[in-house]
């Protein structure tokens, strides 16, 4: 996959009527942040960028601001290649699962082993999950509305920001690097 393609993940963006965000705003905020070429995805905060390597160490944090400062949005920011995309969804550790019960919590960051090794895996009886590449790989077949193994708790045992997506959003989020964007 292309190197300088990356996706743009924000967490908890038209859910629930707050954090508004049109997904024509949050292209305009990646342009403005250094992107590229940016396209978005659906209204939960998916855009798949284009960004020079001198651009890519702190295109999260720049984003992050502009979005707070021109549309009142305050929201974390993962950022992953694509490539860093793929390999999560490449690891499996639910075959048997159904496409409806898997999700994946990406992460803004790899977390620490010893913080990853100490989450707790009763913490939502009924749910799995396994920390890998830069995703916490769930298995939810109650459904992400009944888990407990939320954000925020993956946020302060980890130590680093997390937004999770399903398997279908995963799925075509690298269907849209694969088609890439204009150079």
């Amino acid at each position: 996959m292309d190197p300088d393609l990356h996706l743009v993940l924000l967490r908890g963006v038209n859910v629930g009527g707050r954090n508004l965000l049109p997904m024509a705003e949050l292209q305009r905020a990646c342009l403005a942040s250094g992107a590229l070429a940016a396209r978005t995805y659906i209204q939960s905060g998916n855009a798949l960028v284009r960004l020079l390597p001198a651009a890519q160490a702190d295109f999260a944090e720049r984003l992050k601001q502009r979005l707070a400062a021109d549309a009142g949005v305050d929201s974390p920011v993962v950022l992953l290649t694509a490539a860093e995309l793929a390999a999560v969804r490449a690891f499996c550790p639910f075959p048997d699962a159904g496409p409806r019960e898997v999700h994946y919590a990406l992460l803004g960051a790899l977390p620490s082993p010893d913080r990853a090794a100490s989450l707790d895996p009763d913490r939502s009886p009924g749910d799995r999950f396994v920390v890998r590449h830069r995703a916490v790989h769930l298995h939810l077949p109650n459904g992400v509305a009944r888990t407990k193994l939320t954000n925020v708790w993956m946020d302060r045992a980890l130590g680093v920001v997390s937004t999770v997506r399903n398997a279908a959003t995963i799925d075509a989020l690298l269907a849209m690097a694969t088609e890439g964007l204009p150079a």
